[in-house]
């Protein structure tokens, strides 16, 4: 074996990205131009900008993508989602889950080539900062293998002078899904010490992102991500893959062993394996290390241009069509559409049903009741609660707690130091004391039933009736 194609991974007996020794071989992927990578970037650049973008965009003052985890609060495109709203989240990421699966039967890995932040970040930005500050692939690698100087010092040093800014940028993107884009601006404003949790966790966030973006690239798809040993399972002989047209290309060129009028189109030039970002040789076939972002398939329509043969030596296509088989959906795609269309029905029946407002009651103190005596000698019995209101609206209420029935009005007496309560979209929590005498007991306890009153002019028992309620009250058997 060449020293060549030591460099670039060519056996097929061991990865790409090791040497004979088993240490790591440092992928500079050439620069491919042609349609798949024109498309791919301006993809790339649309998902950026989404993700960028999209945590800034406020729909009626609610960030439209917000995921608070310290308060188990969800905004996601107009809806809420609260702790307790865990079966609506789990629906969620079953949907996307069944949804990844659906995707991969039908386009393969067309995830890793075309989405993943893995991919895009790296491709769009990161080897292009390489390309700005140290040129193209050859000059990269020849800069790798220079031995210290000057040159070499200063131009790696801005390299990651670049990388760490660029890591940076991404992890204070995300964190605005999680904090706030609005409220994470003003912290930045002020002193790291003012918020250590949020600035410790920013510098482990962007210590991870630099060392696997920066440093550890190709190896996260070829050693850890799951995705790529789960897509053999989602995947079958009717699935979109990145392919190498064996009947057409083989026997390759070889001129000392065979003859130029047998040889196939293939010419053994390597240039879509130098192009390909995980180090592969995509001719020995499908591979786990294939994340299908086409950079081989450009490198090989051009050489066949320059040879004016039919570009799609290496192309889009299903292991069925190489063989001359009829490509036909298998049947677990089907069992995927299925699940994600139950999922579907179930979350927006779910959804729709569940009320905007919604109102628990929660013992407030460790004992259950208290007895306290009146000035007449009589006793009344007291109730405290903790009324916790989760709201899904958009709407200002002025909430407060009235009987339904008005003889329970004369005896249960609401106290409520917070009345009313004004809720716009968000969680509240109020203290509420009831009391009533013992006689209004039957056997030491009671179920009083409450509306929830919008109050908006702000008097007390007049307003709307948002909803009704019932409240458990415990007392004495008898006084």
């Amino acid at each position: 074996m060449s020293s060549d194609d030591m460099e670039y991974g060519f056996s097929s007996e061991r990865l790409a990205t090791t040497d004979e020794t088993g240490k790591r071989v440092y992928l500079h992927p050439e620069d491919i131009t042609g349609f798949w990578r024109t498309l791919r970037t301006r993809f790339y650049w649309l998902l950026i900008v989404f993700y960028m973008v999209v945590p800034w965009i406020y729909i009626d003052g609610k960030q439209i993508i917000l995921l608070d985890l310290p308060g188990r609060e969800f905004h996601i495109f107009g809806y809420t989602f609260y702790g307790h709203d865990g079966p609506l989240l789990i629906f969620l990421l079953l949907g996307a889950g069944f949804t990844f699966a659906f995707v991969t039967s039908i386009w393969g890995r067309v995830w890793c080539g075309w989405a993943c932040p893995q991919t895009v970040f790296i491709d769009a930005i990161y080897r292009k900062i390489d390309l700005l500050i140290i040129g193209k692939a050859r000059q990269r690698k020849a800069l790798d293998k220079a031995p210290m100087s000057f040159e070499k010092f200063w131009k790696k040093s801005l390299k990651w002078f670049l990388y760490i800014l660029v890591s940076m940028h991404i992890v204070h993107s995300g964190l605005g899904y999680f904090v706030g884009t609005h409220k994470l601006f003003w912290i930045t404003m002020n002193s790291p010490a003012e918020n250590w949790t949020l600035f410790t966790t920013m510098l482990v966030m962007t210590a991870i992102v630099l060392f696997d973006f920066g440093w550890f690239k190709e190896q996260f798809c070829i050693i850890a991500c799951p995705y790529g040993r789960f897509q053999s399972v989602m995947m079958d002989d009717n699935s979109m893959v990145v392919a190498y047209d064996e009947s057409r290309g083989e026997p390759r060129r070889n001129p000392k062993e065979i003859k130029k009028e047998d040889e196939g189109d293939c010419i053994d030039c390597k240039r879509c394996v130098k192009a390909c970002p995980t180090g592969i040789d995509i001719r020995i076939g499908t591979q786990l290390e294939c994340i299908a972002c086409t950079q081989c398939i450009d490198a090989c329509d051009e050489i066949m241009t320059k040879l004016k043969k039919p570009k799609g030596l290496i192309k889009y296509t299903t292991e069925n069509k190489l063989k001359d088989k009829p490509s036909k959906r298998g049947i677990r795609t089907y069992v995927y559409l299925t699940f994600i269309l139950a999922i579907i029905t179930v979350f927006t029946v779910t959804l729709n049903k569940r009320a905007d407002l919604r109102v628990q009651f929660l013992r407030g103190s460790k004992m259950p009741y208290q007895s306290i005596v009146k000035s007449d000698g009589s006793k009344e019995i007291v109730n405290h609660f903790k009324v916790k209101l989760n709201y899904y609206g958009s709407k200002k209420y002025y909430l407060n707690l009235v009987p339904v029935d008005p003889e329970d009005a004369k005896k249960f007496n609401i106290i409520m130091p917070l009345a009313p309560i004004e809720i716009l979209d968000a969680n509240k929590q109020a203290d509420v004391f009831v009391r009533f005498p013992v006689s209004a007991l039957n056997a030491g306890h009671k179920t009083l039933k409450l509306n929830v009153i919008d109050s908006q002019d702000i008097e007390g028992d007049k307003g709307t009736i948002v909803q009704e309620v019932e409240m458990k009250l415990v007392g004495p058997f008898s006084e």
